[in-house]
Protein backbone atom coordinates (compact mmCIF):
# COMPACT_ATOMS: atom_id res chain seq x y z
CA UNK A 1 0.00 0.00 0.00
CA UNK A 2 1.51 3.23 -0.90
CA UNK A 3 1.80 6.14 1.07
CA UNK A 4 -1.02 7.97 -0.26
CA UNK A 5 -3.61 5.41 -0.45
CA UNK A 6 -2.59 4.61 3.65
CA UNK A 7 -3.50 8.20 4.01
CA UNK A 8 -6.95 8.04 2.15
CA UNK A 9 -7.29 4.82 3.87
CA UNK A 10 -7.08 6.55 7.42
CA UNK A 11 -9.16 9.14 6.94
CA UNK A 12 -11.76 6.85 5.77
CA UNK A 13 -11.27 4.67 9.18
CA UNK A 14 -11.73 8.19 10.74
CA UNK A 15 -15.18 9.16 9.06
CA UNK A 16 -16.05 5.94 9.95
CA UNK A 17 -15.36 6.20 13.63
CA UNK A 18 -13.26 3.14 13.61
CA UNK A 19 -9.74 2.94 15.66
CA UNK A 20 -6.96 2.11 14.67
CA UNK A 21 -2.90 2.84 15.29
CA UNK A 22 -0.72 4.47 12.79
CA UNK A 23 2.48 3.24 12.88
CA UNK A 24 5.60 4.99 11.16
CA UNK A 25 9.69 3.84 10.58
CA UNK A 26 11.48 7.15 12.17
CA UNK A 27 15.19 5.15 12.24
CA UNK A 28 16.69 2.27 11.36
CA UNK A 29 19.52 0.73 11.48
CA UNK A 30 21.45 -1.62 8.90
CA UNK A 31 20.76 -4.40 7.66
CA UNK A 32 16.69 -3.73 7.75
CA UNK A 33 14.37 -4.70 5.25
CA UNK A 34 12.33 -1.11 6.62
CA UNK A 35 13.41 3.03 6.14
CA UNK A 36 12.09 5.88 7.63
CA UNK A 37 9.04 6.81 6.27
CA UNK A 38 7.72 3.33 5.80
CA UNK A 39 4.41 3.19 7.86
CA UNK A 40 1.22 1.30 8.43
CA UNK A 41 -1.69 1.00 9.88
CA UNK A 42 -2.83 -1.74 12.79
CA UNK A 43 -6.92 -2.02 12.94
CA UNK A 44 -8.06 -3.22 16.64
CA UNK A 45 -7.95 -6.83 15.48
CA UNK A 46 -4.83 -7.17 14.75
CA UNK A 47 -4.66 -6.54 10.73
CA UNK A 48 -2.09 -4.71 9.77
CA UNK A 49 -2.05 -2.75 6.44
CA UNK A 50 0.91 -1.43 4.71
CA UNK A 51 4.74 -1.65 5.88
CA UNK A 52 6.96 -0.91 8.73
CA UNK A 53 9.36 -4.03 8.60
CA UNK A 54 9.67 -8.03 8.04
CA UNK A 55 7.21 -10.31 9.49
CA UNK A 56 9.09 -10.52 13.12
CA UNK A 57 8.77 -6.99 13.03
CA UNK A 58 5.60 -6.68 12.03
CA UNK A 59 4.72 -9.31 15.32
CA UNK A 60 6.09 -6.96 17.34
CA UNK A 61 4.31 -3.98 16.25
CA UNK A 62 0.95 -5.31 16.20
CA UNK A 63 1.18 -6.51 19.79
CA UNK A 64 2.54 -2.86 20.93
CA UNK A 65 0.18 -1.36 18.70
CA UNK A 66 -3.14 -3.23 20.33
CA UNK A 67 -1.54 -2.44 23.74
CA UNK A 68 -1.40 1.09 22.97
CA UNK A 69 -4.78 1.26 21.48
CA UNK A 70 -7.22 1.38 24.56
CA UNK A 71 -5.10 4.00 26.50
CA UNK A 72 -5.13 6.33 22.88
CA UNK A 73 -1.16 7.40 24.07
CA UNK A 74 1.53 7.50 21.76
CA UNK A 75 4.68 5.04 22.00
CA UNK A 76 8.11 5.38 20.85
CA UNK A 77 8.95 1.74 20.28
CA UNK A 78 12.26 0.55 20.03
CA UNK A 79 12.55 -3.11 18.33
CA UNK A 80 16.63 -4.73 19.15
CA UNK A 81 17.67 -8.36 17.77
CA UNK A 82 19.80 -8.15 21.09
CA UNK A 83 18.76 -6.97 24.94
CA UNK A 84 19.38 -3.20 25.59
CA UNK A 85 18.54 -1.66 29.27
CA UNK A 86 15.32 0.71 29.05
CA UNK A 87 15.91 3.78 27.56
CA UNK A 88 13.80 7.29 28.51
CA UNK A 89 10.82 8.31 26.34
CA UNK A 90 11.42 4.82 24.41
CA UNK A 91 9.52 1.62 24.99
CA UNK A 92 12.73 -1.07 23.99
CA UNK A 93 11.79 -4.93 23.10
CA UNK A 94 13.95 -7.32 22.49
CA UNK A 95 12.86 -9.84 19.36
CA UNK A 96 15.57 -12.43 18.70
CA UNK A 97 14.03 -13.77 15.99
CA UNK A 98 15.38 -10.06 13.95
CA UNK A 99 17.54 -11.07 11.18
CA UNK A 100 18.29 -7.48 10.57
CA UNK A 101 18.85 -4.53 12.60
CA UNK A 102 17.55 -2.34 15.12
CA UNK A 103 14.88 -0.13 14.40
CA UNK A 104 12.52 2.27 16.18
CA UNK A 105 8.70 3.13 15.14
CA UNK A 106 6.28 5.39 16.09
CA UNK A 107 3.00 4.04 17.15
CA UNK A 108 -0.18 6.73 17.26
CA UNK A 109 -3.38 5.05 18.38
CA UNK A 110 -6.26 7.21 16.77
CA UNK A 111 -9.60 6.67 18.94
CA UNK A 112 -12.76 8.25 17.37
CA UNK A 113 -14.12 11.51 19.31
CA UNK A 114 -16.30 10.67 22.18
CA UNK A 115 -20.20 10.73 21.07
CA UNK A 116 -22.87 12.87 22.43
CA UNK A 117 -26.24 12.17 21.30
CA UNK A 118 -29.39 15.10 21.81
CA UNK A 119 -32.51 14.45 22.04
CA UNK A 120 -34.72 17.53 21.18
CA UNK A 121 -34.88 20.08 18.93
CA UNK A 122 -35.01 23.08 21.93
CA UNK A 123 -32.27 26.25 21.82
CA UNK A 124 -30.24 24.08 24.48
CA UNK A 125 -30.01 21.26 22.12
CA UNK A 126 -28.85 23.70 19.07
CA UNK A 127 -26.47 24.85 21.20
CA UNK A 128 -24.88 21.62 22.62
CA UNK A 129 -24.59 20.26 18.65
CA UNK A 130 -22.91 23.55 17.64
CA UNK A 131 -20.43 23.81 20.97
CA UNK A 132 -19.33 20.26 20.99
CA UNK A 133 -17.69 19.95 17.64
CA UNK A 134 -14.54 22.51 18.02
CA UNK A 135 -14.18 21.06 21.44
CA UNK A 136 -13.34 18.02 19.84
CA UNK A 137 -16.74 15.91 20.57
CA UNK A 138 -18.72 14.10 17.53
CA UNK A 139 -22.38 15.51 18.04
CA UNK A 140 -25.29 13.78 16.57
CA UNK A 141 -29.28 14.62 16.86
CA UNK A 142 -30.67 11.59 18.45
CA UNK A 143 -33.02 9.87 16.16
CA UNK A 144 -34.59 7.23 18.04
CA UNK A 145 -31.42 4.69 18.88
CA UNK A 146 -28.76 5.10 21.12
CA UNK A 147 -25.85 4.46 19.51
CA UNK A 148 -23.35 1.75 20.76
CA UNK A 149 -19.98 3.78 20.89
CA UNK A 150 -22.14 6.62 22.77
CA UNK A 151 -20.13 8.56 25.73
CA UNK A 152 -22.91 10.43 26.41
CA UNK A 153 -26.89 11.52 25.82
CA UNK A 154 -28.09 14.62 26.73
CA UNK A 155 -32.28 14.97 26.60
CA UNK A 156 -32.95 18.77 26.38
CA UNK A 157 -36.47 18.32 24.79
CA UNK A 158 -38.54 20.46 27.48
CA UNK A 159 -40.70 18.13 28.13
CA UNK A 160 -41.37 16.39 24.77
CA UNK A 161 -40.73 12.45 25.07
CA UNK A 162 -38.13 12.62 27.91
CA UNK A 163 -38.65 9.42 29.05
CA UNK A 164 -37.95 7.17 26.16
CA UNK A 165 -34.30 8.46 25.19
CA UNK A 166 -33.46 8.37 29.01
CA UNK A 167 -34.49 4.81 29.32
CA UNK A 168 -32.75 3.69 26.08
CA UNK A 169 -29.35 5.48 27.43
CA UNK A 170 -29.63 4.28 31.00
CA UNK A 171 -30.13 0.47 29.45
CA UNK A 172 -27.53 0.44 26.72
CA UNK A 173 -25.27 1.60 29.78
CA UNK A 174 -23.85 4.96 28.59
CA UNK A 175 -21.56 6.53 31.08
CA UNK A 176 -23.07 9.96 31.12
CA UNK A 177 -26.68 10.72 30.56
CA UNK A 178 -28.27 14.07 31.70
CA UNK A 179 -31.38 15.72 31.75
CA UNK A 180 -32.15 19.22 31.00
CA UNK A 181 -35.23 20.50 33.25
CA UNK A 182 -34.96 22.68 36.51
CA UNK A 183 -34.51 20.79 39.76
CA UNK A 184 -37.88 19.91 40.65
CA UNK A 185 -39.87 18.95 37.12
CA UNK A 186 -36.03 16.91 36.55
CA UNK A 187 -36.44 15.01 39.99
CA UNK A 188 -40.63 14.53 39.29
CA UNK A 189 -39.12 12.80 35.54
CA UNK A 190 -36.45 10.45 36.90
CA UNK A 191 -38.90 9.69 40.37
CA UNK A 192 -41.33 8.27 37.44
CA UNK A 193 -38.99 6.47 35.20
CA UNK A 194 -39.81 2.45 35.40
CA UNK A 195 -36.42 1.65 35.67
CA UNK A 196 -34.52 0.69 39.21
CA UNK A 197 -33.46 2.80 41.66
CA UNK A 198 -29.49 2.72 40.78
CA UNK A 199 -30.21 3.33 37.43
CA UNK A 200 -32.08 6.48 37.88
CA UNK A 201 -29.60 7.93 40.29
CA UNK A 202 -27.19 7.88 37.09
CA UNK A 203 -29.09 10.86 35.72
CA UNK A 204 -27.58 14.00 35.78
CA UNK A 205 -30.61 16.64 36.55
CA UNK A 206 -30.10 19.45 36.59
CA UNK A 207 -27.47 18.81 33.85
CA UNK A 208 -24.37 20.80 33.39
CA UNK A 209 -21.90 22.47 36.00
CA UNK A 210 -23.05 24.60 38.45
CA UNK A 211 -22.15 28.36 37.03
CA UNK A 212 -24.67 30.28 37.28
CA UNK A 213 -25.74 29.53 33.71
CA UNK A 214 -28.62 31.56 31.92
CA UNK A 215 -28.69 31.38 28.35
CA UNK A 216 -29.18 28.48 25.97
CA UNK A 217 -25.29 28.51 24.97
CA UNK A 218 -24.21 28.95 28.51
CA UNK A 219 -26.28 25.62 29.39
CA UNK A 220 -24.64 23.97 26.60
CA UNK A 221 -21.37 24.98 27.70
CA UNK A 222 -22.18 23.57 31.44
CA UNK A 223 -23.14 20.34 30.20
CA UNK A 224 -20.12 19.92 27.80
CA UNK A 225 -17.53 20.93 30.59
CA UNK A 226 -19.37 18.63 32.93
CA UNK A 227 -19.23 15.39 30.43
CA UNK A 228 -15.72 16.48 29.88
CA UNK A 229 -14.64 16.25 34.19
CA UNK A 230 -16.50 12.80 34.20
CA UNK A 231 -15.38 11.27 31.12
CA UNK A 232 -12.77 8.41 31.79
CA UNK A 233 -9.23 9.46 30.72
CA UNK A 234 -9.11 5.93 28.62
CA UNK A 235 -11.12 4.43 26.29
CA UNK A 236 -12.96 1.99 28.02
CA UNK A 237 -12.00 -2.08 27.21
CA UNK A 238 -14.56 -4.52 26.17
CA UNK A 239 -16.06 -1.22 24.34
CA UNK A 240 -17.37 -1.76 20.98
CA UNK A 241 -14.55 0.22 19.24
CA UNK A 242 -12.00 -1.02 21.82
CA UNK A 243 -11.54 -4.47 22.59
CA UNK A 244 -8.37 -6.12 24.62
CA UNK A 245 -6.36 -8.21 22.50
CA UNK A 246 -5.93 -12.01 22.96
CA UNK A 247 -1.94 -12.59 22.86
CA UNK A 248 0.18 -16.01 23.08
CA UNK A 249 3.58 -16.90 23.28
CA UNK A 250 5.55 -17.92 20.70
CA UNK A 251 7.28 -21.23 21.95
CA UNK A 252 10.13 -21.09 20.21
CA UNK A 253 11.61 -17.81 20.93
CA UNK A 254 9.51 -16.55 23.67
CA UNK A 255 8.13 -13.32 22.32
CA UNK A 256 4.52 -12.79 22.61
CA UNK A 257 2.35 -12.27 19.90
CA UNK A 258 -1.12 -11.66 19.03
CA UNK A 259 -3.12 -14.92 19.51
CA UNK A 260 -6.08 -14.43 16.32
CA UNK A 261 -6.16 -12.67 12.79
CA UNK A 262 -3.43 -13.82 10.49
CA UNK A 263 -0.73 -14.42 13.05
CA UNK A 264 1.19 -17.24 11.71
CA UNK A 265 -0.22 -20.88 13.97
CA UNK A 266 -0.55 -24.63 13.86
CA UNK A 267 -3.17 -26.63 15.52
CA UNK A 268 -2.57 -29.49 17.66
CA UNK A 269 -5.38 -31.25 19.00
CA UNK A 270 -6.45 -28.93 21.43
CA UNK A 271 -3.74 -26.60 21.44
CA UNK A 272 -3.43 -23.48 19.19
CA UNK A 273 0.38 -22.60 18.98
CA UNK A 274 1.00 -19.03 17.67
CA UNK A 275 4.44 -17.78 16.25
CA UNK A 276 6.42 -14.58 15.56
CA UNK A 277 7.15 -15.65 12.10
CA UNK A 278 8.12 -18.60 9.15
CA UNK A 279 11.23 -19.36 11.21
CA UNK A 280 10.31 -20.11 14.54
CA UNK A 281 7.38 -22.29 13.43
CA UNK A 282 9.26 -24.24 10.88
CA UNK A 283 11.73 -24.94 14.39
CA UNK A 284 8.92 -26.26 16.41
CA UNK A 285 6.83 -28.12 13.33
CA UNK A 286 10.90 -29.97 13.28
CA UNK A 287 10.12 -31.14 16.53
CA UNK A 288 7.07 -30.23 18.50
CA UNK A 289 7.58 -32.56 21.34
CA UNK A 290 11.11 -29.98 22.20
CA UNK A 291 8.15 -27.81 23.08
CA UNK A 292 5.27 -29.14 24.78
CA UNK A 293 3.61 -26.34 26.37
CA UNK A 294 5.47 -23.04 25.88
CA UNK A 295 8.93 -21.49 25.91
Amino acid sequence: MIRQDLSERAAALKGSRVPFVHARVVWAARPTSAKPGDEAIVLSDGTMEGFVGGECTEATVRQQSLAALPSGETVLLRITPTPEPEQEGKRVVHNPCLSGGTVEIFLEPSLPPPLVQVAGDSPTAAALLALGRPLGFAMEAWQGEVRADAAAMVVASHGKDEETPLISALEAGLPYVALVASRKRGSAVVSALPVDEEQRSRVRSPAGLDIGAGTAEEIALSILAEIVALRPRKARVGHPLVVEACTGTDPVCGMTVVAGGDTLHVELGDRTVWFCGPGCQKVFLADPGAYPSGP
